[in-house]
């Protein structure tokens, strides 16, 4: 799928911005494919070029969850009840994780801030190839730490949906 397929929505926008962050949106439904390992490569290798404090790259993303797969269940599972009832719709789930330690041991105040900076490198990335992001807080952040075995000093931070825009375009 190419980004001449990517469902738009009119976004109204006061100043020129650049089209992939104007057009880009978080959808609950997707099309009915799945997303390839090469694009989700290319997410991801968007996401490691984020900026980071002191380049220290706190973030860890839970990716196998491919729909089907047992990391797509157990992900699933950790979500709010709302969130479950579209984000099954999706293709790929994913967890996004922050060390709060610095690799000395100190509180890594900007961690949170950086896994944002990661998850919006790959949205835009993943938007320039039809490929739309769901960004979701509904979760029980401390049952996926567990279940996913994280040490203390991590913090499952979100989850993310990713597939094609597509599907009925309908609030779930």
């Amino acid at each position: 799928m190419n980004k001449e397929n990517t469902a738009l929505k009119e976004t109204p926008n006061d100043h020129p911005i650049i089209d992939n962050i104007k057009n880009r949106w978080s959808p609950r439904v997707f099309a009915d494919m799945p997303v390839s390992q090469t694009d989700l490569q290319s997410m991801f290798e968007a996401g490691r070029w984020a900026a980071s404090s002191n380049n220290f790259q706190p973030w860890n993303i839970v990716w196998g969850g491919i729909k089907g797969s047992e990391t797509y269940d157990r992900i699933m599972n950790h979500l709010v009840e709302f969130n479950q009832s579209w984000a099954t719709n999706a293709p790929v789930l994913m967890l996004g994780v922050i060390n709060t330690k610095t690799p000395d041991g100190k509180e890594n105040y900007h961690a949170l801030h950086d896994l944002g900076q990661f998850t919006a490198n790959m949205a835009i990335q993943a938007h320039s190839m039809g490929i739309a992001i769901h960004q979701m807080a509904g979760v029980d952040f401390e049952s996926a730490k567990e279940d996913f075995g994280f040490p203390e000093e991590y913090h499952v931070a979100t989850a993310i949906t990713a597939g094609y825009y597509g599907g009925e375009m309908i609030m779930i």
